[in-house]
Order: structure tokens, then C-alpha cells, then sequence
């Protein structure tokens, strides 16, 4: 068995199918097939079950893809360790869109501190998904919220798993600087409530499709009129930003996006996102735990600056 196809091997067990593999590998469909025919001669049995492009891992491809992922990583810990901080690694993130939006900032100037030749990559995944890659070892860190963790699957870590606590969100009523009640400190509830919203059709932590139901706002006690079904975060935020309705958004997105926060004087509810980093301290390369204490000593500085 050629240890070089396991790598490949683990990029179409990712993607089941050959074609999105080849693009994160940068090889040809062919050319992998050849390495799964590789690795299934070798070992003597089928490893996936095709249907057309498709390709699903049967179970000697599952017992073959946990003993490959620990076979790369022990890999890369030796590497790691031989080669220290300047050789060039890949960091996988998972996390919803929302949470790529606040964080990508701390991530790119965490790697650049603890490894200036590492590429990062965001994946984008809702919460539960996002745990179920980082448990599958298919990326190296999850972002999620703290209350994915407090109940459904994910309620309990897999072993092996820690979190750092990266800070709180909180939510905010947001408008655009052109829109009626911009510029004012704040306005009262029933005003609000005549405006035109925004909102997404699915949750943008969680990705379940309650829309404004999810995330917050208390669309059982406090009904919006939502004009604008909005699942892309960028379009959402241009949609506020032009003046075309109001939106409920983590502060971090109001300043990145260019927008303005609207205290409501007389609404009794708030709400705050607790936003974590997960990741395998045991699996991790060297590189990657400078990485993970560099995001912790951003953490401590933004809970200061709060």
C-alpha cells in the first residue's frame, strides 16, 4: 500500500465524488481514481459503493478512513516537529458564515503570528455539521456558538475535543446610514415594528430554517414584518446598508458592514452569542497550538477592549 494515497483517499471521502476532490487536491479525476484503485488492490476489497459519480464509503472504507486519518496526522506531527515553525501547513476551518464574518480577522492575524508560511481555508458549514467535520478529522478547527453545545448532538464534546471561549456577540438592531431612523439614539418598539425587516430563512448559526425565530429576536412575542428572505449574509448587509429595511445582526457585522446600531427604549428582551473555537489538542501539530494560544490572547484583548 503507497502511504501517499491516503491523503487522497481522505480528499474523496470528504467530497464523495472524484471531481470535487480532484479540486481541493489539484489533481485529475482519473488520476485519483487511479490511487482508490491503488489502495482497494492492495488491500483487497472494495472501498466505496458507486452509483453513477457518486461515491459512498461502505464499511471497510470507514474502517480504512479512521486508520488513514491517524496515519496522515502522525505524519504531520513528524513533520511538524522536524521541519518547527517554517514548514507549510493548511489549516481547515469550519464554521457558519456569520461567525466567519466576525472572526476572520482574528484567524488570519493568529496565523500570521504563529506560522507566516500556513494557508488557511474556511469551510462553510452550520454549527452541528461543523462539529461532525472536526470529529471526522476532516478540518482542523470548528467555530460555533455556545448554545450549539447546550443541547441536540452535540450537547456532549467527542474525546479528545476542547474549546476556547472566544468572546461574546452580541445582537443589535441594525440600519443603514440612509435609512428614516438613522441618527437617532433610540427609538421605541412600536416604530420598530411598523419597519420593514430583513432576515435570513434559516438560522445563521444553527442553519434550521426558523428564520428570525432562531436567532434572538422574539419573533413569538415581538412579530416583524419581514419584507426581505435574505440566506447570503453579504447581500443581507447591503440590503440594510442602502436604507431598504432594518435587521437583527451580531454587533461585529454592524462594524465591519458599515452599519448603525438602534437602541429600542421600551423592549424588555436582549440577546448575546457566546462564540467558542473547537479543536483536537492531541491530533494538532505544534504550529497549531501557537495558533490556538495566539486566538486566546486575542480573546483576553477583545474582552478587555469590551
Amino acid at each position: 500500500m503507497d502511504l501517499a494515497d491516503l491523503p487522497l483517499f481522505l480528499a474523496v471521502t470528504r467530497h464523495g465524488s472524484l471531481q470535487g476532490a480532484a479540486d481541493e487536491v489539484h489533481l485529475t479525476p482519473s488520476a485519483l481514481s487511479r490511487a482508490i484503485r491503488r489502495l482497494e488492490t492492495a488491500l483487497r476489497t472494495p472501498l466505496f459503493d458507486r452509483s453513477g459519480r457518486a461515491l459512498r464509503l461502505n464499511a471497510e472504507g470507514e474502517r480504512l478512513r479512521l486508520r488513514a486519518l491517524a496515519l496522515v496526522d502522525l505524519a504531520e506531527q513528524t513533520r511538524a516537529e522536524f521541519r518547527g515553525t517554517r514548514h507549510r501547513a493548511h489549516c481547515r476551518v469550519a464554521a457558519p458564515g456569520v461567525l466567519q464574518w466576525t472572526h476572520a480577522d482574528a484567524l488570519v492575524a493568529a496565523l500570521d503570528a504563529c506560522n507566516a508560511e500556513a494557508s488557511l481555508a474556511l469551510v462553510p458549514a452550520y454549527e452541528d455539521d461543523a462539529v461532525a467535520q472536526l470529529s471526522r478529522g476532516e478540518v482542523e478547527l470548528a467555530l460555533v456558538s455556545a448554545q450549539a453545545l447546550a443541547s441536540g448532538p452535540n450537547a456532549h464534546l467527542g474525546a479528545g475535543m476542547e474549546r476556547l471561549a472566544l468572546g461574546s456577540l452580541r445582537m443589535r438592531l441594525a440600519c443603514g446610514p440612509g435609512h428614516a431612523l438613522a441618527g437617532r439614539a433610540d427609538v421605541d418598539l412600536d416604530t420598530v415594528l411598523a419597519a420593514a425587516f430583513a432576515a435570513p430563512t434559516r438560522a445563521p448559526f444553527c442553519g434550521l430554517p426558523r428564520g428570525g425565530h432562531s436567532y434572538g429576536w422574539r419573533e413569538d412575542r415581538l412579530p416583524r414584518r419581514v419584507r426581505y428572505w435574505l440566506d447570503d449574509l453579504q447581500v443581507l448587509v447591503d440590503v440594510v446598508r442602502r436604507g431598504h429595511a432594518l435587521a437583527y445582526l451580531p454587533d461585529e457585522v454592524l462594524q465591519r458592514g458599515g452599519l448603525h446600531a438602534l437602541e429600542i427604549r421600551d423592549c424588555p428582551y436582549s440577546c448575546e452569542e457566546q462564540a467558542l473555537l473547537l479543536w483536537r489538542p492531541a491530533q494538532a501539530d505544534g504550529w497549531l497550538h501557537r495558533f490556538v494560544e495566539a486566538m486566546a490572547r486575542r480573546a483576553v484583548g477583545h474582552d478587555r477592549a469590551r
